[in-house]
């Protein structure tokens, strides 16, 4: 079954700026090796807007009378579970590279992000071993720590910190003393942004609040200089920032993303509104948009126990 599909720029912003545009197959050849959004995003909400509901309500009515498919994140995903109980036939795709969404065990990035921070890795592991340092990391992750438990478990990683994980500073210089002592000179670490250190995570002075949210990053650089402060050992810090956010997609990321829109198609044909489409083991399947609001996924202890495996 085909169908005639229209675009909404700029995510839920489009339909208050009337900004659409018609994905036929001249518009959408030769996209699937592009990384980011040909229809760009941002971070506006319906429900923070009076009435703001009922005007998408009103105009999806007019441009698909068939239903609306919601790419993003869990922020994203749980504005369309609030629409779908406002009336709206709406179904989702997970869409981000933190891996947080609930009711999937993957979602489109997850493994391109991966795949760039543990080329990060490395590259900092022959530079650590070549000039006896101890190199950290920083990767995205602001409330749970999938890139870096992931790409630290590829990398073998001497240590691996995430929210979910209380950081110990003195095990960890612990750890990179002891290693020195053993005669192996040098250290890789990888920290998540939203790591709490001593009780708190390090956040932007610029930009403290962002939609009662606060912006991470900086960890890296308070860890590295207590690391090196209380061991002697030079210790070099790098960020990968928004780098590991753009770039070439894998192949398993395009295959995903394929997947999860036939997927959700199939949602549509079927009037299953109020799911998403969702990767559960190796099935592609669908699960409650209902579960993606009650919060993120975590990292489950038993998995970052298999990265621990690695350390010092």
């Amino acid at each position: 079954e085909r169908y005639e599909v229209t675009g909404i720029r700029n995510g839920w912003k489009g339909f208050f700026d009337s900004d659409y545009e018609t994905l036929d197959n001249i518009r959408t050849s030769g996209i699937i090796d592009r990384g980011g959004t040909i229809l760009g995003t941002s971070r506006f909400s319906p429900l923070a807007v009076e009435k703001g509901p009922q005007l998408v309500l009103e105009k999806v009515k007019k441009l698909a009378s068939t239903g609306l498919i919601v790419l993003g994140g869990e922020g994203m995903l749980s504005v369309a579970y609030e629409m779908f109980r406002k009336g709206l036939p709406v179904v989702g795709i997970p869409k981000t590279i933190d891996n947080d969404v609930r009711g999937t065990d993957y979602c489109i990035g997850f493994q391109t992000v991966v795949e760039i921070a543990t080329e990060a890795l490395d590259r900092l592991r022959s530079t650590a071993e070549s000039h006896h340092r101890v190199m950290l990391l920083e990767v995205m992750g602001r409330y749970a720590g999938w890139i870096a438990t992931y790409a630290g478990m590829a990398n073998g990683a001497d240590a691996v910190l995430i929210p979910e994980i209380p950081l110990s500073l003195d095990w960890l210089c612990r750890m990179v003393t002891n290693r020195e002592k053993k005669g192996i000179n040098f250290s890789v670490v990888v920290v998540a942004e939203g790591t709490v250190l001593d009780g708190k995570t390090i956040g932007s002075e610029a930009s403290a609040q962002f939609n009662k949210r606060q912006l991470l990053g900086g960890i890296g650089k308070v860890l590295g200089d207590i690391i090196e402060q209380r061991t002697g050992l030079e210790t070099k810090v790098s960020s990968l920032g928004y780098i590991q956010r753009g770039g070439t997609p894998v192949a398993y990321d395009r295959s995903l993303a394929t997947s999860f829109g036939v997927r959700a198609l199939r949602l549509i044909s079927q009037k299953r509104y109020g799911e998403m489409a969702a990767i559960v083991g190796n099935r592609i399947t669908s699960s409650p948009l209902s579960e993606v609001a009650k919060g993120i996924k975590t990292v489950p202890k038993e998995t970052y126990q298999t990265a621990q495996r690695f350390f010092g």
